[in-house]
């Protein structure tokens, strides 16, 4: 293995879904994993399929938004795995399709908490150990909703905005230091939270999960380490242009910024 590369990994959100697809995929890239979710059960079956590939795995039963649980649980990956290279941000939650005045207002903050503290959460807890060991990588998965207005499902959008702001930061504070940090929007893969959304009904234009699955094992590898504070997005940008690009040099393009009215 690259010495550059990420042995161990991170994964919130890790018990279904895109969380389980990365769990599998870092897997099968060499990566040994700790797993991050509420449902422990779930959880024990990715476990179990990570084993089954050869690397270990680390049961980690929180929730993203409790201080003392996600400090605790990375405290445990660390001493299980001998520190972590990667976090993946993947739990997320997504309000109803609604115009913000008819959103409710619990379901908004729950979503908002679990989609922007969250993150800040887990990032907060693992940095500092990457930055003992010369550094880390940190993925958000974000979205194109956070680039743009939406009528609808305005916390989610909010969020995702947000969240641009704390990958930024990380690359801005961290860069210099060996962090590095990457946007990925995964797209639209076929998950329960998906199917589910009206927006996506008779939707045959799916992203297939081994798209953000490609994307986040090279940047484990440290083969897009140059696209670090940039915006990635699975089904649109290919493996074969994202390292052509890094292999350019640090990038400055695809951010989330204020450009001038010209």
């Amino acid at each position: 293995m690259d010495p550059n590369s990420a042995r161990t990994a991170l994964i919130t959100g890790a018990s279904r879904g895109i969380g389980r697809h990365l769990a599998l995929g870092l897997a099968d890239a060499g990566l040994d994993v700790a797993l991050l979710a509420r449902d422990v059960d779930r959880l024990t079956g990715v476990a179990e399929e990570v084993e089954a590939r050869g690397r270990r795995a680390v049961v980690l039963a929180a929730d993203v938004t409790d201080r003392v649980a996600v400090d605790a649980a990375v405290a445990e990956a660390e001493y299980a795995l001998g520190g972590v290279d990667l976090l993946v941000n993947n739990a997320g939650l997504v309000d109803a399709e609604v115009p913000l005045w008819e959103a409710d207002p619990e379901q908004w903050r729950e979503v908002l908490v679990t989609d922007v503290y969250g993150p800040f959460l887990l990032a907060r807890a693992v940095v500092p150990g990457m930055l003992s060991r010369g550094g880390g990588r940190v993925v958000d998965l974000n979205s194109g909703a956070g680039t743009r207005d939406f009528a609808e499902m305005s916390s989610y959008n909010a969020a995702k905005t947000a969240l641009f702001r704390i990958g930024g930061g990380l690359h801005a504070a961290g860069f210099s230091r060996g962090l590095r940090a990457f946007e990925v929007a995964p797209g639209v893969v076929p998950t329960d939270m998906s199917t589910g959304m009206r927006m996506h009904a008779g939707r045959t234009d799916w992203t297939p999960p081994e798209a953000v699955v490609g994307i986040v094992a090279a940047i484990a590898a440290g083969e897009l380490d140059n696209l670090s504070g940039c915006y990635l997005r699975a089904g649109l940008d290919t493996l074969d242009d994202l390292r052509s690009r890094a292999a350019a040099g640090p990038q400055a393009g695809r951010r989330l910024e204020v450009t001038d009215w010209a």
